[in-house]
């Protein structure tokens, strides 16, 4: 039986210094640690920081798109480079992926992309990923490696998501940090502050949206922090940090790999009877069609909604929504076929 895949996430804030310089002990820390999982898991690791790691070989750095795609193209080695020397102290190599969005959304690519991710683990090689901001066709601020790393561990089928920050974990009103969550309910995402870190682009809310996303296709998320003795492995034995409990679900290769492209595009909301019918596997006609929510293009991924704004399902198009909009309460327009709708 294979290993199952482990995700960890590393936030700006969790590895950089407030300068932007890597923070070595603490690189050197998560090299300690992460070694010691190796054995028991397929490892991928995320990491931010390249912009922080760059920026101060940019002059007059101001932080436009420009400025932080160089930033990014002078990090990504500098980070590459200390973990690999950190790491090669427990005998273990690393490797770089870098992913754009289309890796994810193409069948074709996403599964060279898994395929090289499993020659890597053979051979006893850690992937590093990160967005491949140098050449990403969008700005930076729309993106961000807590959406990557639950993109890796959806489409992965990975047992856990590991997602570090500076905080320590989902904290209450009073700071303290929630070690369970169950229920991704109004009361949840109302703990959450909207500030986030001068470094990085991320932030608890963001972290929040993608754990509710991981935890309904059946995979364990834990936010935690290094800011204690072994945090990571304690976090991963559910001793610190929050952890949110997943749903039970059971999907075969493909369908994760069309729920991992759920991340993006547009809604629709579907009255009662055409819940009825996907909850019968079958076809989403235009005619169950209530309210078109967003944009999306033939072939992008969509969510779908209940009556109640309650997430059911996401799917693969088959018409645009302009073309929806237009063709309201068509018998026969088929918006998504059964195959390529996964129930959540």
């Amino acid at each position: 039986m294979s290993k199952p895949v482990l995700v960890l996430k590393f936030g700006t804030a969790s590895i950089t210094k407030p300068t932007g310089e890597p923070n070595e002990p603490v690189m050197v820390d998560i090299a300690r640690q992460v070694a010691a999982l190796h054995p028991h898991y397929r490892i991928v690791l995320v990491s931010s920081g390249a912009v922080g790691a760059g920026k101060s070989l940019i002059r007059d750095y101001r932080g436009d798109i420009t400025q932080r795609k160089a930033a990014a193209a002078v990090g990504n080695l500098l980070l590459l480079n200390q973990y690999s020397r950190f790491f090669s102290i427990y005998g273990i190599s690393i490797a770089q992926s870098l992913c754009e969005r289309h890796h994810f959304a193409n069948r074709d690519q996403f599964l060279q992309l898994k395929q090289t991710y499993e020659e890597l683990w053979a051979n006893g090689l850690i992937p590093i990923a990160n967005e491949n901001d140098v050449v990403s066709n969008r700005e930076l601020k729309f993106s961000d490696n807590d959406e990557l790393a639950t993109l890796i561990a959806v489409g992965f089928g990975a047992q856990a998501l590991m997602l570090c920050t500076s905080v320590g974990g989902l904290l209450d009103a009073n700071g303290q940090i929630i070690r369970q969550v169950t229920d991704f309910d109004e009361r949840i995402f109302g703990v959450v502050r909207t500030d986030k870190s001068a470094m990085g682009l991320g932030g608890m809310a963001s972290k929040l949206t993608f754990a509710k996303l991981a935890t309904r296709m059946g995979i364990r998320v834990v936010i935690f922090g290094l800011s204690e003795p072994d945090g990571l492995s304690r976090a991963l034995r559910g001793e610190t940090g929050t952890e949110f409990v997943p749903h039970p679900i059971a999907l075969s290769a493909r369908n994760r790999w069309l729920a991992s492209g759920s991340l993006a595009v547009g809604r629709v909301q579907i009255d009662a009877g055409a819940v009825r019918a996907l909850q019968q596997r079958r076809s989403l006609l235009a005619v169950g069609v209530r309210a078109v929510l967003g944009e999306f293009a033939t072939g992008e991924m969509i969510e779908i909604l209940d009556e109640t704004q309650t997430t059911i399902a996401v799917a693969r198009t088959r018409i645009s929504s302009e073309t929806l909009v237009q063709q309201p309460n068509q018998q026969n327009v088929e918006v998504a076929n059964a195959n390529d709708i996964v129930l959540l």
